[in-house]
């Protein structure tokens, strides 16, 4: 640090590169986890109305490295609430027995854009409704990791919980079918 001691202290073109430099590097060593999936979170929460789904965006992401546990049940929920909010937003009937499956399609039917929505005279279909069918996936697959390693169930004494990793991997895919789901809602 003493060798540089001069570019911090000075008005030049060197002190500024140095503040730059330092800032890219506490970016990058600090104990943030990811940041495209945060920057995304931030957007949504930016768009959602509610008190209730920024707050809980919000938690999922601190919770990834602490309680990846918590994160995963965390980002089934952020699905959920999405689902909810659109259909309610739109009039449509919820019943209370629906899995977080059921209202992710009911979502895409209402929204019109599942794979049956496509019309076949696009070049691209098939990759189009590939991708609409796995972002419905994402959601089953959400629940299914959940149910075993998220909260919202009770665990057993030697209950082993996934790690960091996985949870980004949760939130990641939620965050990804979240904000196609949203912004779609907000373009129809």
């Amino acid at each position: 640090d003493k060798l540089y001691e001069n570019e911090r202290q000075k008005d030049s073109h060197y002190s500024n590169l140095y503040k730059i430099c330092k800032k890219l590097i506490r970016k990058f060593n600090s104990n943030s986890s990811n940041t495209v999936i945060e920057s995304y979170t931030k957007e949504l929460t930016k768009r959602f109305s509610s008190d209730y789904m920024s707050s809980q965006m919000t938690l999922m992401i601190e919770m990834q490295k602490k309680n990846p546990t918590e994160a995963i049940g965390k980002a089934k929920e952020l699905i959920e609430s999405c689902c909810m909010t659109i259909l309610e937003d739109r009039n449509e009937k919820i019943e209370k027995d629906w899995k977080v499956q059921q209202l992710v399609k009911a979502t895409m039917k209402v929204l019109k854009v599942t794979p049956k929505d496509i019309p076949d005279e696009i070049p691209e279909t098939e990759a189009i409704k590939a991708l609409l069918g796995n972002l419905a996936v994402i959601a089953q697959n959400i629940a299914t990791l959940r149910n075993k390693y998220g909260s919202g169930h009770g665990k057993s004494a030697d209950y082993k919980g996934l790690e960091e990793r996985h949870a980004k991997l949760a939130i990641g895919s939620a965050v990804t079918l979240v904000d196609f789901l949203w912004t779609s809602h907000k373009i129809r």
